[in-house]
């Protein structure tokens, strides 16, 4: 037996949901499995249909793999690996292709895969903390994870920390064997999802884990919601597709309309995310897909521990980043979501995480 052979089998052994995968070049991630779900299994009234993010190119799949750490970039290569500093500054475009170079299944982690993870973890009672106060989270008042990356020059301000030194409680299910920094740290790139002028656009279920479908920003995958049917529908461009679900910023809080946009502003505006809403002609099809994606709460009292949802509604491309930044506090979160920044954005403070399907 090899000595990656051996070392599988011990974290196997120790943490039977993580496996160690290799890229094409053999190098290890470790990753964690996710088996596949039912909406029904963590909506309250969802259908019985699989969840889209176990669904790529038609093809139901048993479950995907997330990457249980941020990911560290080494040779333009994404690895999932502990105690590293995450790779930030980043643009969304790189990160997808260190994650696509890893071989076939790798690609950035999907806006479905993560609405999946979200539902998942707020349905099973636990939402993660994690580096949401400087190297500490808001609620955790003496524990420190390693830090890697102090965002001034006065050397009291702790930004990044190491990938998985936080407590248990960082990991989404409260147990050593979760996936680890979804609250905070660095915001997370996630592919799959965008809004042009306001108005969403997806690729159909989980399709954009394959990366022959994101070829270019103007792919015709890229398909809006109609908010009338739930169908997925041609955008028209300009983000004025009829009846197709937008952005619209109501009393303070954002809100998935079908008509014309009353008010669209070039700034990053936000809410609390239980506040977001969806309006009354807003089939339930059609918000069964907001569910899935993490971008519309099933419940109406804050069950989100204070969550934000930040947007733009006014430029022709924001591209999602969620989680939260080490300075969010309770904004940050696994429900905390980004719809505020060009895929060409570079910040220490984003990052990314692939994922695997087979």
């Amino acid at each position: 037996m090899s000595n990656f052979d051996l070392a599988s089998l011990a974290l196997k052994s120790a943490f039977p949901k993580n496996t160690i995968l290799t890229d094409d070049k053999g190098l290890p991630s470790v990753m964690v499995y996710v088996p596949k779900f039912k909406m029904s299994e963590v909506i309250e009234g969802g259908t019985d249909s699989t969840h889209p993010a176990f669904i790529v190119d038609g093809v139901e799949r048993s479950g995907i793999y997330i990457s249980k750490y941020q990911n560290k970039a080494y040779n333009s290569r994404a690895y999932s690996l502990p105690g590293e500093d995450p790779t930030a500054s980043i643009n969304a475009d790189t990160a997808r292709q260190y994650c696509e170079s890893k071989g076939a299944g790798w690609h950035l982690m999907t806006a479905m895969e993560w609405g999946a993870i979200a539902l998942w973890c707020k349905k099973n009672g636990w939402l993660p903390y994690g580096n949401n106060n400087y190297g500490k989270d808001t609620r955790e008042k003496t524990y420190e994870a390693v830090p890697t990356y102090e965002y001034d020059d006065s050397g009291h301000h702790i930004g990044r920390v190491a990938t998985g030194t936080g407590p248990v409680t960082w990991s989404h299910n409260k147990q050593l064997d979760g996936i680890y920094d979804l609250n905070g740290n660095v915001w997370e790139w996630t592919d799959g999802m965008r809004l042009v002028y306001g108005e969403l656009q997806i690729l159909e279920n989980n399709n954009a884990a394959n990366a022959s479908n994101l070829k270019t920003a103007a792919s015709a995958a890229w398909k809006a919601i109609d908010g009338k049917t739930g169908a997925l529908i041609t955008p028209n461009g300009s983000g004025t597709t009829t009846n197709s679900l937008k952005l619209d910023y109501v009393s303070s809080n954002w809100k998935w309309i079908t008509g014309e946009i009353t008010s669209k502003d070039d700034s990053s505006r936000s809410c609390l995310f239980f506040n977001v809403s969806a309006d009354e002609d807003v089939v339930d099809k059609a918000k069964e897909i907001l569910h899935a994606l993490a971008m519309l709460p099933d419940e109406t009292e804050d069950k989100y521990e204070g969550d934000y949802f930040w947007a733009n509604n006014a430029q022709a491309e924001r591209f999602p980043c969620r989680g939260g930044g080490w300075h969010r506090g309770t904004g940050a979160g696994v429900f905390a979501a980004g719809l505020n920044d060009a895929r060409s954005n570079v910040s220490p403070g984003v990052g990314f995480r692939s994922a695997f399907y087979e």
